[in-house]
């Protein structure tokens, strides 16, 4: 009985006896691996970065609207859109009735543009809050202050703004106590937010938070609130806070008993449900299609094994007649059939990664390099390795020495 080593280092010489097109054999494997190693990068980067940026939520706060917050089924939101908006005196009353509750907030929300001087920025978001969101949002103040309670009653035009606002309309200058502009009025910048990078693309830095009461001054008081609700801790106060909330909004909004709710609640885990029912259909898909490009390359191996089988009959027909068994030259192709896919596995498991890291230094697009993908990216290379190695291997296995020496030696 030959021994690994003794397969090992004859599959190694075979190898390295045909160079280019032991190459060639690994090109196929090495482009399916890559590929594959790259889509699963991308998507588990992508549902971290969700995790963290889309679904920037605590773990205990949940959000409640007139309208829902993530759909892929945009009849839902046309009928939404007439449902009675959310006032100020039901946030009032969710905030005084809510035992669950340890803080109610409400906030609001449009696009403007801003200027400073002969600089504009377009698409900028003016959102108001109430100032308990201070202790409810997930942004972190940079530098300055939050509003007070005082400049909410009394509609201050005072406003907190994002990095990309400050490097935009303040570079090199320290915001503090300028003002920026949006048509007819002034703010006073009080306070700047540390930067939050950009979600597939959109810059999520690019917004100015005004107090509430100035919002709904300069906007109008008929804009629908959202309730950005913090329980009072545990999960069991997570879910009751969200059964008080809905049992107050429904009977002020005259919800008939069975009717659907006429408003929307939004907790993290409802964004990230959302997000992985349509990543892992992209997922699937481009796991067939790289897996097709896997299975092609296993089957170019098991062709190319085939072909060495042919042009190495005298060899295997002196192996056996020098007492290799069957088991000994079927392990033996075996060996080199998976020495070149797991060959293969590595170098597409190296480039895959190469394309992730390039992909989130060098782009906004996250990717994620997990270990357990490179051990999965050598599994599968070992698999095809073996499943298309076996045939051209019990092929060689197969053949008989006597007639081997003849046919090599005719």
């Amino acid at each position: 009985m030959v021994g690994l080593g003794d397969n090992l280092r004859l599959a190694v010489d075979a190898i390295q006896a045909h160079k280019l097109r032991a190459a060639l054999t690994i090109l196929g494997l090495t482009m399916g691996v890559s590929t594959l190693v790259t889509v699963m990068t991308i998507v588990q980067g992508a549902n971290l970065f969700v995790e963290q940026k889309i679904a920037n939520l605590g773990t205990n706060v949940f959000r409640v609207a007139r309208t829902p917050f993530a759909v892929v089924d945009f009849t839902v939101v046309t009928k939404a859109l007439k449902n009675k908006t959310i006032h100020l005196d039901d946030y009032q009353a969710v905030a005084d009735q809510c035992v669950a509750c340890d803080a109610v907030g409400a906030s609001a929300q449009a696009n403007i543009s801003v200027q400073r001087g002969n600089k504009q920025m377009d698409d900028t978001s003016i959102i108001g809050y109430t100032p308990n969101m201070v202790g409810i949002d997930t942004r972190t103040i940079d530098q300055g202050r939050y509003f007070s309670d005082f400049e909410d009653r009394h509609a201050e035009y005072v406003c907190l703004i994002g990095s990309s606002v400050v490097e935009q309309l303040f570079p090199g200058v320290n915001p503090l106590g300028k003002t920026i502009r949006t048509g007819s009025l002034e703010f006073t910048v009080i306070g700047t937010f540390e930067k939050n990078g950009s979600v597939l693309g959109q810059d999520q830095d690019n917004f100015a938070i005004v107090p509430l009461g100035t919002y709904l001054k300069v906007r109008g008081t008929r804009s629908s609130l959202t309730m950005e609700v913090k329980a009072a801790g545990g999960d069991a106060n997570f879910n009751s806070a969200q059964d008080e909330i809905r049992s107050i909004l429904r009977t002020r909004r005259h919800d008939r008993p069975g009717q659907e709710d006429s408003f929307f609640i939004g907790t993290a885990q409802s964004y990230i449900s959302l997000w992985q029912s349509i990543s892992g259909s992209f997922f699937a898909v481009f796991v067939m299609v790289s897996s097709i490009s896997a299975v092609v390359g296993g089957i170019v191996i098991m062709n190319v094994m085939l072909v060495s089988v042919t042009e190495r009959t005298r060899e295997i027909g002196v192996r056996r007649a020098m007492g290799a068994t069957q088991a000994d030259v079927l392990s033996q192709f075996l060996t080199e059939s998976i020495i070149q896919c797991i060959i293969g596995g590595a170098i597409g498991i190296a480039i895959g990664f190469l394309c992730a890291e390039a992909l989130r230094r060098f782009t906004s697009f996250p990717a994620s390099v997990q270990p357990w993908v490179a051990v999965l990216g050598v599994v599968l290379s070992s698999v095809i390795g073996l499943f298309f190695g076996i045939y051209p291997a019990s092929q060689a296995a197969k053949l008989d020495p006597v007639n081997a020496l003849r046919t090599e030696v005719g």
